[in-house]
């Protein structure tokens, strides 16, 4: 493995994967992005360019940032010119275990064989991923928080394949990227996500109850325990879609049914109420803000 980063590959220009690039090409790397829908990997850079734009707006960018960062930018549109000569891959496409082991094999297959490749699950099982591949001790965890540009925390998940060598070297590519990270073993839900999304859920059940609003139910959050953000919010912003897909992980990797989602969040994403990326989730967002629902399912 090479001990230093020039290149990255992010595998996946939504959200998640469009963040992680923008803080690579910030952290002065030469990073390729690449989406196997040339729609999402348009939207995917222009969300990064409107989030630099917006800082020079705001003053906290300069015009010479922006024209350094994106010049270290590079959208690809076939995964082989991503993966071409990269150092470090990052791999951040939905949370589907089939569709994440397909890619990794083509991964294996077309990136450096010193190559570190990461996975950006927020829940799914790292040993699965690594396993099905003939390069498992170069294969970690990278759990990167929303948005990823403002989030100090990188969550490395390591499984039992992983190499001491990986694992020092994701964690300088994190102090590289100015982030602070922690280091989890390969259980369910990791440490972070399986305290938030069984957070969500009971203030959704809560809301569901009657006990609050939704906006005090986060206000009590905030001001009572100091969370940067509600759990009700949060919810929105990590996306309704997502939060289910981890509960329904957990019951199942524990046998324990009471990590299921309420029937409210299942009626939510139903009903494509997904949170903020569908302007609409337990609460109706805009460009002024959130404001609460008087019409959420039953």
């Amino acid at each position: 493995m090479r001990m230093e980063v020039r290149t990255v590959a992010v595998i996946g220009a939504g959200t998640m994967g469009a963040g992680i690039a923008q803080v690579c090409a910030q952290s002065g790397w030469h990073t390729r992005i690449f989406d196997a829908f040339p729609k999402s990997l348009e939207n995917g850079v222009a969300k990064i360019y409107s989030f630099w734009e917006k800082g020079i707006e705001k003053g906290k960018t300069t015009e010479e940032e922006k024209n350094e960062w994106s010049q270290n930018l590079m959208p690809c549109y076939e995964i082989s010119e991503a993966l071409e000569d990269a150092d470090l891959v990052i791999e951040a496409v939905p949370e589907i275990m089939e569709l994440k082991k397909k890619i990794f094999l083509e991964i294996e297959k077309m990136a450096p064989e010193y190559a570190i490749l990461a996975t950006n699950t927020s829940s799914l099982p790292i040993s699965e991923i690594a396993n099905v591949t003939n390069c498992p001790e170069r294969i970690i965890g990278m759990h990167f928080f929303n948005p990823v540009p403002i989030m100090k925390l990188l969550e490395l998940v390591r499984h039992e394949k992983c190499s001491k060598e990986t694992i020092g070297l994701a964690e300088s590519i994190g102090r590289k990227m100015g982030k602070e990270t922690i280091l989890v073993n390969d259980v369910p839900g990791f440490a972070t996500s399986r305290l938030g999304v069984i957070l969500g859920n009971e203030a959704i059940k809560m809301l569901s109850q009657g006990v609050a609003s939704a906006s005090d139910i986060d206000t009590a959050m905030k001001l009572g325990y100091k969370h940067p953000m509600g759990p009700l919010e949060l919810s929105d912003l990590v996306g309704l879609d997502v939060r289910r897909d981890i509960l329904n992980s957990l019951a199942e990797s524990f046998n324990d049914e009471s990590y299921r989602p309420h029937r409210l969040l299942e009626n939510l994403v139903s009903e494509g109420s997904l949170g903020r990326k569908t302007n609409k989730g337990i609460y109706i967002w805009g460009e002024n803000g959130k404001k609460e629902r008087n019409d959420l399912p039953k």
